[in-house]
């Protein structure tokens, strides 16, 4: 099959009913998931069972017309930026008492009580969901604020960790594995099977950090 290919966008066939979409950033991605939920929900392009966001990437998987056409309109859909007033916003209370704070305010080159004050003063966006159910990659921490993660991951981070890796901000649902910077913590349940929807954030779910009384 010979699909489309703009500087921007390179869309792939994933079986018989899906497309992968490869931009060239995650603003690109998130830009394009957007749209595509817009108009999903307006009735329009794209008939399509799941749009799934990742980093660069967005898959449309369960097409309901032949990928070729999916893929010709795609390559010249016209994207807008995100509204930056789009999506609900759902305050997380954090205690920023993290093991990593000390370290993290060291990279940052702030005293350890800043960090919180900083990370509390963004809003984020849900770019998408991966690695644990409930789990989201949060954009919006500014460029000099990214860190590495752990060379040598924890063998268990606690539910509710707040965290960082590179430029983006996480909460972990459940404790598990894991090699991000932790800072913080909160009491938000992320994932609770028995609620709908049973996660708490999704992909373009605008998110704010709020210090608790008891913070450093």
């Amino acid at each position: 099959m010979n699909v489309p290919v703009t500087p921007t966008r390179r869309i792939l066939p994933m079986g018989a009913d899906a497309l992968l979409v490869e931009l060239d950033s995650g603003p690109a991605a998130e830009a394009l998931h957007a749209e595509l939920v817009r108009l999903r929900a307006a009735g329009g392009f794209p008939a399509v069972r799941e749009l799934v966001p990742a980093a660069r990437t967005v898959l449309l998987d369960g097409l309901g017309e032949p990928p070729r056409q999916v893929a010709a309109r795609l390559a010249a859909l016209p994207v807008p930026p995100v509204p930056a007033a789009s999506h609900e916003v759902i305050d997380l209370p954090v205690r920023y008492d993290g093991p990593d704070l000390q370290e993290v305010a060291g990279l940052w080159g702030v005293p350890p009580a800043e960090v919180g004050r900083i990370h509390s003063a963004l809003e984020f966006r849900v770019a998408f969901c991966g690695f644990a159910p409930g789990f989201g990659y949060l954009t919006g921490l500014p460029e000099q604020y990214a860190v590495p993660r752990h060379a040598s991951p924890r063998a268990a981070v606690p539910a509710g960790a707040v965290a960082l890796a590179g430029p983006y901000t996480g909460v972990y649902p459940r404790s598990s594995p894991g090699g991000w910077q932790l800072i913080g913590s909160t009491n938000a349940v992320l994932w609770d099977h028995t609620r709908t929807p049973a996660a708490l954030l999704a992909p373009g779910t605008r998110v704010r950090f709020r210090i608790r009384e008891e913070s450093v």
